[in-house]
């Protein structure tokens, strides 16, 4: 799998526009399971599992949401090497999302500003596909969002939570992307406390049929500290099984090279996107105060930056961007980066590292060209 996606093939999807190089390569991922030759991937190190949210993870490096939208290709993704995979954001109903060109590659900044707006086939047809799958195993959420033109946006959330309940290993509650207008007004205390309370009683109301199901929430890097502190505390007063931090940056800082393609409108990905989600994930980690776990999202692209998320707090990873520059190498990168440091520090497990970093993060200064609201 990794030979087929990287090498001449990946050179292939680099040279297209970004946009139809993600179809191809989703293309590809389908037509994988017909290469017999390709090898399988070797055993996880049993000191990269983890038990989080009840689930148990063989690896802790997830496919953040965003690149296999409809669920076309989570089983393909999970025999890549990939410990969970995270599909959507899925909408109601079917929508296209924002007009073309909406995704654009920062070659220089190995960055990524999208503004695809929750393009989505909508929850029938993903729902066909995650049920055609469900004996498949493997650790598959998936992310739901609102429609654009919602009357009611969180009854959206509501009903999606109950439709995906019975098929998906954990559910993630997207208020944070940029793309959709408004859509970050959801993370303000009282519409923030209704959804939370409303999609938990979803989930109670489906668990008969369904059994447990985590609800995520996954956050923007955006947040002032003041609302990051509302945030935190509904979400564990609510009693969410986990918080996902975050989602891409409306910040532009002053140090991107690829400086025409920076001023288009939407959500930065990608490293220079690093510093500012490992200093929110910190932050968060301090205010939750173990209630809940959490997973990293931004940045990763080595098998340090994947480190220092760990430590930073994040009892999982998630990776995107850093994979179109990197290729699906990537993932066994982080996995040989994580065993040497096991190695070195005779640790046992992953969790002795988890947060140790993150009062030292939450001291230091502002990361450089992100503003401090």
């Amino acid at each position: 799998m990794i030979d087929l996606l990287d090498g001449l093939a990946r050179r292939l999807l680099y040279a297209l526009d970004p946009e139809h190089a993600h179809r191809l390569a989703i293309r590809m991922l389908q037509f994988a399971p017909m290469w017999p030759h390709l090898p399988p991937q070797p055993r996880d190190d049993r000191r990269l599992a983890m038990r989080v949210f009840g689930l148990n993870f063989p690896n802790p490096i997830g496919l953040a949401a965003g690149f296999d939208k409809n669920a076309e290709v989570p089983d393909a993704l999970l025999r890549a090497g990939f410990g969970f995979v995270e599909v959507g954001t899925i909408t109601p109903l079917p929508q296209l999302g924002n007009p073309h060109p909406r995704l654009f590659r920062l070659d220089a900044d190995a960055a990524i500003i999208n503004r695809l707006g929750f393009n989505s086939d909508g929850a029938d047809a993903v729902l066909r596909r995650l049920a055609a799958r469900a004996r498949a195993g493997g650790i598959v959420g998936i992310n739901v969002g609102a429609n654009k033109d919602a009357a009611d946006r969180v009854a959206d959330y509501v009903r999606l939570i109950g439709r995906f309940a019975a098929v998906a290993s954990y559910v993630t509650i997207n208020i944070s992307s940029p793309n959709t207008p408004g859509l970050r007004d959801m993370q303000q205390s009282r519409v923030l406390d209704d959804l939370l309370a409303r999609a938990i009683d979803a989930r109670e109301r489906a668990a008969p049929q369904a059994g447990p199901t985590p609800i995520l929430l996954k956050i923007a890097p955006d947040l002032s500290l003041a609302d990051l502190d509302d945030v935190v505390g509904i979400a564990r007063a609510r009693r969410v099984d986990g918080m996902i931090v975050g989602n891409t940056t409306v910040a532009r800082p002053a140090q991107l090279r690829e400086t025409e393609k920076a001023n288009e409108p939407g959500g930065l990905s990608g490293r220079p996107l690093l510093p500012l989600a490992d200093r929110m994930l910190a932050e968060t980690y301090v205010r939750v105060e173990g209630v809940f776990p959490l997973v990293g999202a931004g940045g990763v692209d080595s098998g340090t930056s994947a480190l220092g998320k760990i430590r930073a707090g994040a009892s999982l990873i998630q990776v995107y961007s850093g994979l179109v520059f990197r290729g699906l190498s990537l993932l066994g990168e982080v996995k040989r980066a994580l065993v040497a440091a096991l190695d070195r520090d005779g640790a046992q497990s992953l969790g002795d590292y988890v947060g140790s970093d993150a009062a030292a993060v939450t001291a230091e200064p502002w990361p450089t060209g992100f503003p401090r609201s």
